[in-house]
């Protein structure tokens, strides 16, 4: 095992060898451990039988000075294994019952990925015309960690939390003064997979109107752009607005007249609409036999 701080307190054996550069500190960091004292085979606490791996913040959740100072070595998909000397785990107290005074303690982890989310930080914490003297560049970065975390909840069916990090990211490119016209296009191509993130969000917490408010969006930007078509479609659907939820997906057929997902929902807002409309005529008939009989 490598002694990565030179006297022998924490000791590394990498067991995969990861990709990229080392996780930055103040980084969010998605991963799974495993915790074991020294000579045991079970461990004492452990996040693989957790549904998803955890999302991190290093120096707020990681909570043992020798587990983050071993996280700063690793990189992305690296598995390592970590031998801590009680300075860096418990200490001399341990942790009981389940650590025990001046106790060894080894940890498996494995880094799945992570953001940068201190550079997200640092921009958050100025102020608006602070945020316009960074770079163009910076931000873009910035609003690109915001959308991958957004991404990670929603994944994870957090709907909520993912269209706050969606609708931050909108809102720091919102506060963009620039009268560039190449900048104005980069922010354009930045908003995009964000008004479609969120029309796809809104659409699975069953808000159809605010689905299609960011789709209209998302088609403002590009008019010809199969996933809003679709989720506009969507949303016309579930609104019951059957021709505009033709119209939509008839042009997504257009462009992609072999995707089963746009056939198949046209095919189902045909059966809608068709119900609809016999439904229509059932009750007019009913009313003229009323009319009728009195």
């Amino acid at each position: 095992m490598d002694d990565i701080l030179g006297d022998g307190g924490i000791l590394k054996e990498v067991v995969q060898p990861g990709e990229g550069p080392p996780i930055p500190q103040n980084a969010s960091v998605l991963i799974h451990y495993s915790g074991f004292l020294e000579y045991c085979d079970h461990p004492f606490e452990t996040t693989t039988n957790n549904r998803y791996p955890p999302m991190m913040k290093m120096g707020r959740d990681v909570t043992l000075a020798g587990l983050e100072l071993g996280l700063l070595t690793m990189r992305r998909g690296e598995f390592s294994r970590f031998l801590l000397q009680p300075q860096y785990a418990y200490g001399e107290m341990g942790c009981p019952p389940f650590i025990p005074a001046s106790a060894t303690v080894l940890y498996e982890v494995q880094i799945i990925d992570y953001l940068d989310s201190g550079q997200v930080d640092d921009f958050i914490a100025m102020c608006p015309e602070e945020q316009n003297t960074v770079t163009l560049s910076t931000l873009l970065e910035v609003v690109n960690t915001l959308r991958s975390f957004g991404n990670r909840c929603f994944n994870q069916s957090r709907y909520y939390n993912a269209k706050d990090r969606y609708k931050q990211a909108l809102m720091l490119l919102g506060n963009r003064e620039t009268q560039l016209e190449p900048e104005k296009e980069k922010i354009k191509t930045a908003l995009l997979p964000l008004y479609l993130n969120l029309s796809l969000t809104e659409l699975r917490l069953d808000s159809p109107r605010k689905a299609l408010k960011y789709g209209n969006k998302a088609l403002e930007i590009d008019s010809a752009n199969t996933k809003a078509l679709f989720r506009c479609g969507k949303a016309y659907l579930e609104l019951q607005e059957y021709e505009r939820a033709q119209s939509c997906l008839i042009t997504a057929q257009a462009k992609k007249p072999f995707d089963s997902d746009i056939n198949n929902l046209l095919r189902k807002v045909a059966i809608c609409y068709k119900d609809s409309l016999d439904k229509e005529k059932v009750f007019c008939s009913r009313m003229f036999t009323e009319l009728n009989g009195e």
